[in-house]
């Protein structure tokens, strides 16, 4: 039986292999063609690997722009298992509302098809486990489309991090703010949409049934029917490129509060949200706000024994010139003691000498990006030369499950208003 099996699973990738021959294009198809899936198109497109073959999506006027966009040969359809039921397309990328993310890649595997799938990879933390085994059933590559895993800068951070750059690691920062209308969800309306250019009972799948509302398809991230919220849009992104930097697999306890502070809607998810969580040896802070009067910003900071790394648009480590220097409290002894310990002490700790403007100057390295880089680009070429190679991704099924399960237990956490707990090993909720 095991030699069937192994026989089946090299069948298996032979096929894949005379689908996507070194010297042809990976013919490809996106299903949900709104504005991060046209985005993920295009730099699919840009890697030089793909050719864009079908869309397919609820919403006419989306396959209309895409027609308008990459051809009138494109085969559209408001259905997606149409597009899975063609043999001549190798991969798909998933870009609809989250609560379909998981049936459609699971659906897609079945159908031999390999599978970009934006963040977070599910909707419900119990999903996440049948992804990872379809994907392992069927030998198809899944990669999450959290992009900083695949970043140029977060590999340094990682790599600064390992080397003991800013000593042994006691805690986390990250954020990401917004203040405007589109960063907040209020995306633009078809104001002719209807029912004739809107499948929707398609849309709604395994969300609650409801009459027809067209803000719901457009910004459906308000809603958690369709979305994750604030977690699943933001807080995925900082787990994912903290767990790509540290190594780490998950926190053992979640807690999460916030609220909703000015964007009154009708969404029923917050726009202010923060959440703590333990990990092995440091904590974790997340942040996100929707209301910062200072704009759009988003980074970490990592906090360690001997200097802090900074991880933006580069990577900064900071270190006191003094390092590792204890401090002391000699003024209660005598002067002819302080005197010898101070001389000593300095000696161990040369003292910081301030600068002609009489700053005092502090360690720092800093780390750019060449002008112009894309971690999303880097993101796309590397999964699509996966593909044609049958190589493994950073950001496979599992890693997926392992950055959404936190940020849904965030959104949990935040409603049910309590603390949970966390398997990350095993990907599961505990108590």
């Amino acid at each position: 039986m095991a030699t069937r099996r192994n026989f089946l699973a090299a069948t298996a990738t032979t096929a894949a292999l005379a689908q996507t021959r070194p010297n042809d294009k990976i013919r490809i198809a996106l299903i949900g063609a709104g504005g991060m899936g046209s985005g993920d198109v295009r730099a699919a497109l840009q890697t030089g690997l793909t050719e864009m073959v079908a869309a397919a999506d609820v919403y006419e006027g989306r396959l209309a722009r895409a027609r308008e966009e990459w051809g009138t040969h494109l085969f559209t359809t408001r259905d997606y298992r149409e597009v899975l039921a063609k043999k001549d397309i190798d991969a798909v990328i998933v870009a609809t509302p989250d609560h379909w993310h998981a049936q459609i890649a699971i659906d897609a595997m079945n159908a031999g098809k390999d599978v970009y799938v934006e963040k977070p990879m599910v909707q419900k933390v119990e999903d996440g486990h049948a992804v990872i085994a379809a994907a392992k059933k069927t030998n198809r590559i899944l990669q999450v489309g959290s992009q900083r895993v695949s970043s140029i800068i977060y590999d340094k951070a990682r790599q600064l991090l390992a080397a003991g750059a800013i000593g042994e690691l006691n805690l986390v920062e990250a954020w990401w703010d917004r203040n405007s209308a589109i960063g907040a969800w209020q995306y633009s309306m078809d104001p002719e949409a209807s029912p004739k250019t809107i499948d929707w009972d398609r849309f709604l799948g395994s969300a609650p049934k409801r009459p027809f509302e067209p803000i719901r398809l457009f910004r459906w991230r308000n809603y958690q029917d369709y979305g994750t919220g604030v977690a699943g849009d933001l807080f995925v992104h900082l787990f994912s490129g903290m767990h790509f930097i540290t190594g780490a697999q998950g926190p053992s306890r979640v807690f999460a509060t916030g609220g909703l502070r000015f964007w009154k809607d009708g969404r029923d998810v917050p726009d202010v949200m923060m959440g703590l969580y333990d990990y092995p040896g440091f904590n974790l802070a997340l942040r996100v706000n929707f209301v910062n009067g200072a704009g759009e910003t988003s980074g970490f900071r990592f906090v360690g024994s001997e200097g802090v790394m900074t991880v933006g648009s580069g990577v900064t480590v900071a270190k006191v010139t003094r390092e590792n220097a204890p401090g002391h409290t000699i003024g209660t002894f005598p002067r002819k003691v302080q005197d010898e310990i101070l001389k000593n002490y300095n000696a161990k700790y040369p003292p910081s000498v301030a600068t002609a403007d009489g700053m005092m100057p502090v360690g720092e390295d800093r780390f750019n990006a060449p002008r112009g880089y894309s971690d999303h680009l880097d993101h796309h070429r590397n999964f699509w030369n996966a593909v044609k190679t049958r190589t493994p991704v950073v950001e496979d099924a599992l890693f997926g499950l392992r950055a959404a399960g936190p940020a849904l237990l965030s959104n949990r956490s935040y409603f049910e208003k309590k603390t949970l707990f966390w398997d990350a090993a095993k990907c599961e909720v505990k108590g």
